[in-house]
């Protein structure tokens, strides 16, 4: 059994950030990465090679699992702010959470990101516009990678890191176990790895994993939020004068019929829609590329309306998985339906489609959004549009496409302090796993605070 002193779990954007810190920090330290997806070359969903039409349920996705993690064939938004994304700041300190995540820009500006575009609301005349329409604009400083360029930027990093820790690919982790000297983590297939500090860095598609080690070693944690939503797919001339702006506009409604909050989240100009796979249930995302030979005549994005619960249910994620499973029962997958169809009540056809002046950039099954959504986050979602409609005519129009569902599962806040340390002496929870931190800027900033944290620890032992 080999030992090591630090054993991230995940290489996520909070693994990728806290090996490369470590590394770069040159601490001397005997570091295990494991991740039970693939190296970054070979994260290829068979859709978009072409092999298949539709989702094939891989285990793991290649698209939320692998080096990277769900980031890394996502659109590479990096949202440098504090106004959404995460609570890390809420840990750490407002001024320490943006320093921390200017340095994650800083490093993928030293690795190619700085020929991307920082795009910014400040001094943007959109924040007045949304304002005078009852629509709140939050403040951001955004840097589009692009698909294709996070790519090369990962796998830059890992170039860097790799001669410096171990990195084990399709390495699934079953438990960990704690010992006199730290810690013992067992695979699935059976292999032990020893350390004194161990850390969880497993993303939101090891949700159901991060709650059985919580659960485990006494770990407090809560489940209370899900987001509901749809990819809404228009004509990117329609939000054009708003993405040339700022690119990601992150715009809040309060509506009139339920009170409720709805958002708009990861914007992708020029993009596609994608299927995903989390834990064998396919829901909707959306990717777009940094090269404008790969952009497509459409923009999409989300529409979510966040649902909370209290006592007795607490199990916000099953709830969300439940809306998933009907919208794959029904569907085969993922559903698709024009906006103009489901104000009046009818379903969408194939027949339909073919009549669609929006052209669909996924294949997905016409079909009935309203027999799998909650009327109450339907409600919501018709009355955003029509409040959008009022900033960027022509999102109400018939043929703007929603495609269902998209689900966006907060894993339970575990209880950490400021340090991203547990009840636990050394046991560390990092990036989206954790419930703290909700975008790749905020991931990102938590593994580089844990691997200062731990470099200064060991500093320090190396001195007595």
């Amino acid at each position: 059994m080999k030992k090591y002193d630090i054993i991230i779990i995940g290489a996520g954007a909070g693994g990728v950030f806290m090996s490369y810190e470590l590394a770069q920090l040159d601490c001397n330290l005997n570091v295990l990465m494991l991740e039970k997806g693939a190296p970054l070359e070979k994260r290829i969903c068979p859709i978009t090679a072409g092999k298949v039409k539709d989702c094939i349920k891989c285990n793991p996705c290649q698209i939320m699992n692998g080096y990277g993690g769900a980031g890394t064939l996502s659109d590479g938004k990096y949202n440098i702010t504090t106004e959404f994304g995460g609570n890390l700041h809420r840990y750490i300190g407002e001024a320490k959470a943006m320093e921390l995540m200017e340095y994650v820009d800083r490093v993928l500006c030293g690795y190619g990101g700085a020929e991307a575009k920082l795009y910014s609301t400040k001094d943007s005349d959109l924040k007045t516009i949304a304002l005078k329409n009852n629509l709140h604009l939050l403040d951001a400083k955004v840097r589009h990678l692009g698909t294709d360029r996070n790519k090369k930027i990962l796998g830059e990093i890992f170039n860097f890191i790799k001669d410096k820790i171990d990195i084990k690919f399709y390495t699934d982790v079953e438990t960990i176990d704690k010992t006199e000297d730290g810690f013992e983590v067992r695979t699935v297939k059976g292999d032990v790895y020893a350390c004194q500090d161990v850390v969880l860095a497993s993303g939101r598609s090891g949700s159901k994993w991060m709650s059985e080690i919580c659960a485990k070693f006494n770990v407090k944690n809560k489940s209370d939020q899900v987001d509901i939503g749809v990819r809404v797919e228009i004509p990117a001339e329609i939000f054009k004068h708003i993405t040339d702006q700022v690119y990601e506009s992150k715009i809040v409604y309060k509506t009139d019929k339920y009170n409720d909050q709805v958002r708009t989240f990861c914007m992708n100009p020029y993009g596609e829609v994608v299927a995903e796979n989390t834990n064998g249930i396919v829901t909707v995302n959306g990717h777009s590329y940094a090269d404008p030979a790969l952009h497509t005549q459409n923009t999409n994005f989300a529409l979510l309306v966040a649902s909370h619960f209290t006592e007795p249910f607490n199990d916000s994620n099953e709830y969300g998985e439940s809306i998933a499973r009907l919208s794959n029962m029904l569907g085969g997958g993922v559903l698709l339906q024009r906006f103009g169809d489901l104000v009046k009540g009818r379903r969408s056809t194939e027949h339909r489609m073919e009549k669609c002046f929006t052209r669909p950039t996924l294949r997905a099954t016409p079909g009935d959004l309203s027999l799998v959504i909650p009327k109450r986050q339907l409600d919501d979602i018709i009355e955003m549009i029509y409040a959008l409609d009022k900033i960027a005519p022509g999102m109400a129009n018939e043929d703007t496409l929603l495609y269902g569902v998209e689900v966006k599962f907060y894993n339970s806040k575990i209880a950490v302090d400021e340090n991203m340390q547990t009840v636990v002496e050394g046991m560390y929870a990092i990036g989206d796993g954790t419930g703290v931190t909700h975008s790749l800027s905020q991931a990102s900033a938590s593994g580089v605070l844990v691997a200062r944290v731990l470099s200064e620890k060991y500093r320090g032992m190396s001195h007595n």
